[in-house]
C-alpha cells in the first residue's frame, strides 16, 4: 500500500464513521443540520446570502455508502456558502501588482497552508474585478478544476483564480466543521459528478453545490479531526520508510549487477585452477600475436604503454592473474564520421554505429549505413570486437559487435587478442572501469576520454580458461538481475 493509499484509507474510514466510536450523548447530525439551516435562513433574511443554486433532494439511489444512524447525508450547498475567484486579464497590466496575493492551484500545497503566492494583483483589481471581496486568513480553499479536491487554508488575506472556491460554513463558531471539511473534502470531492476538461477533470457550480457530504455530530467531527491528526504523522513516517524501500528496490537490481561484476573482475566469482595456467603466460601469447601482426604489416607499431606501478593497482587480484593495460590486450581504434558532403560515402554496404545505436549492451545495426568508400573513412572493426562510448553523458556504454561495422568518433573499439571478448566486455561494463573512465576523462562540461587514455586504463586479466568460466557464470547470474527490474 502506498502512503497516499494509506492516507486515503484513513480518510475513507473517517467519512464512513469507522474511525472513532459514536457516542449517543453527543446528539445527532440532524440536530446540527437544523442549527445550520436556521443560520442559513438568518443570513438570507439579513441579505448576507442569496440562495441561487439548485440543490437536488437526496434519494437512496444517490447515496454512495452507509453511514452511522446518528449521521446525516447533506448537500454541500446546504452546509456552506462558497465563492469562486477570477483571473484579471493578463494583457491589462493595471490589474497586476504587489498589493494582494492571488492564489492559483500551483500555490496550494496538498492539505496544507498558504503563506505566500507567486503572483499578486493590484488594489484596482480588488475594486473593479473582485468587487472588493478578499478571502481572509483562515479561509478554507478547494480547487475544483483539473486538480479536483485539493484543499488548503489561507494564512494570509488573498484572492484566487476561477478554479478555486473559498468556503464559508454557515454555522461554525469554533471552526470544527472547517477542520472536518479540510480533511474529508479531498475524498468527498471525488464523489461529485465531474466532466472531462482539456487537461483533466473539473466540477461545475451545480456539481459543487450538490456534492454529498456525510455529516457527523459536531463533537464527533472534533474527535475525527483529532484522530486524523494523530494518525497522519504516522503516515508521514510510513512514507519515509516506504520511499526508502522503493528507492532500495529500484536500485537493487543495478546494485546487484555492479556487485556481481565486481566479484567477477576480482577473481571471486569462480574458483582458480592451477592447471589452467597463468595470466602471465596468456599475456606473453598476446604480445607474441601482436608482434606477428606487426611483422606481417597488418598492424602498425605503436609507442609502448607505461609500466604498471603498484600505486595504480586499485584492488587485490588472485595470484594467477595480472594487471594489464587495455591497449596491450588487442587492437584499439577511435571511429570517424565521413563528411555528408560526399555522397559517395553514403550507401548500404556496412552499418555505421553512433552512441545512440548502443543500448543495454546491444547494437541497432539498421539506423545508418556507409558505402565501401565511406567505411574507409569511418574505420571498421570485426565481429567480437567491443565498442565503448568515450564522450558525453553516455560515456561507458558498451556492446560486443556481432558483425563487421563502422563507427563514429565518439566511440572507441578494441578487438581483443587471445582473450575472451565477453570477459573484456564485462570488465569494460563494470562499475570500476566506467568510474575510472569518468575520473580520467578530460574536457570541460562534456567528459571525454581519448584513445591514448583509454588504452592506458588497467584491466584485471585472468587465464583464458578462467575468463571463459567467469563469462559462463555471468550468463547465469546477470539475467536474474534483469528479471528483478
Amino acid at each position: 500500500m502506498t502512503p497516499q493509499e494509506l492516507k486515503n484509507s484513513i480518510l475513507q474510514l473517517a467519512i464512513q464513521g469507522k474511525l472513532v466510536e459514536q457516542r449517543p450523548e453527543e446528539g445527532t447530525a440532524q440536530e446540527l443540520y437544523a442549527q445550520i439551516q436556521a443560520e442559513k435562513q438568518r443570513l438570507i433574511k439579513e441579505g448576507k446570502f442569496k440562495n441561487k443554486k439548485k440543490i437536488e433532494p437526496i434519494t437512496d439511489e444517490v447515496i454512495p455508502f452507509d453511514i452511522p444512524d446518528s449521521w446525516l447525508w447533506v448537500r454541500f450547498g446546504n452546509l456552506v456558502n462558497y465563492s469562486m475567484g477570477k483571473t484579471p486579464p493578463r494583457a491589462e497590466q493595471e490589474w497586476w501588482g504587489n498589493d494582494i496575493p492571488w492564489v492559483s492551484i500551483a500555490d496550494m500545497p496538498e492539505s496544507g497552508h498558504i503563506g505566500k503566492t507567486k503572483e499578486c494583483v493590484s488594489l484596482a483589481a480588488i475594486t473593479h474585478k473582485f468587487g472588493g471581496k478578499i478571502s481572509r486568513a483562515g479561509t478554507l480553499l478547494m480547487s475544483f478544476k483539473l486538480t479536483v479536491g485539493r484543499v488548503s487554508i489561507l494564512d494570509i488575506d488573498a484572492v484566487h483564480n476561477e478554479a478555486i472556491i473559498s468556503i464559508y460554513p454557515f454555522a461554525d463558531d469554533y471552526g470544527i466543521e472547517k477542520e472536518y471539511l479540510f480533511y474529508v473534502l479531498p475524498i468527498i470531492s471525488q464523489l461529485g459528478e465531474s466532466k472531462n476538461a482539456i487537461k483533466g477533470k473539473t466540477l461545475n457550480d451545480t456539481s459543487i453545490c450538490n456534492l454529498l457530504v456525510p455529516l457527523p455530530p459536531l463533537a464527533e467531527q472534533k474527535r475525527i479531526v483529532a484522530k486524523i491528526e494523530e494518525l497522519l504523522p504516522l503516515v508521514d513516517r510510513y512514507e519515509q520508510a516506504w520511499t526508502k524501500l522503493e528507492d532500495f528496490n529500484r536500485r537493487f537490481p543495478e546494485d546487484m549487477k555492479k556487485s556481481i561484476l565486481q566479484q567477477a573482475i576480482q577473481g571471486k566469482l569462480v574458483e582458480q585452477r592451477p592447471e589452467e595456467g597463468t595470466a602471465q603466460e596468456l599475456y606473453a601469447q598476446i604480445q607474441a600475436e601482436k608482434q606477428r601482426l606487426i611483422k606481417a604489416g597488418k598492424l602498425k607499431k605503436e609507442k609502448p604503454l607505461p609500466e604498471i606501478t603498484e600505486d595504480e593497482k586499485p584492488f587485490e587480484i588472485p595470484e594467477g592473474w595480472i594487471w594489464a593495460r587495455l591497449g596491450n590486450l588487442g587492437i584499439t581504434q577511435t571511429g570517424n564520421t565521413p563528411s555528408k558532403a560526399h555522397a559517395e560515402y553514403q550507401g548500404n554496404d556496412i552499418p555505421f554505429i553512433t552512441p545512440g545505436d548502443i543500448f543495454n549492451g546491444k547494437i541497432d545495426y539498421h539506423n545508418q549505413s556507409l558505402s565501401v568508400a565511406g567505411m574507409k573513412i569511418a574505420r571498421t572493426c570485426e565481429a567480437e570486437s567491443i565498442l565503448q562510448v568515450c564522450i558525453g553523458g553516455s560515456i561507458g556504454k558498451a556492446a560486443i559487435v556481432k558483425q563487421r561495422i563502422s563507427f563514429n568518433q565518439q566511440i572507441n573499439s578494441i578487438t581483443p587478442m587471445v582473450c575472451e571478448s565477453a570477459y573484456i566486455y564485462n570488465v569494460l561494463c563494470s562499475h570500476y572501469f566506467i568510474n575510472l573512465m569518468k575520473e580520467k576523462s578530460g574536457g570541460t562540461a562534456t567528459p571525454i576520454i581519448n584513445r591514448g587514455l583509454w588504452n592506458s586504463l588497467l584491466v584485471p586479466l585472468p587465464p583464458l580458461a578462467e575468463q571463459k568460466r567467469i563469462v559462463e557464470r555471468l550468463k547465469e547470474l546477470l539475467p536474474l538481475c534483469e528479471r528483478l527490474k
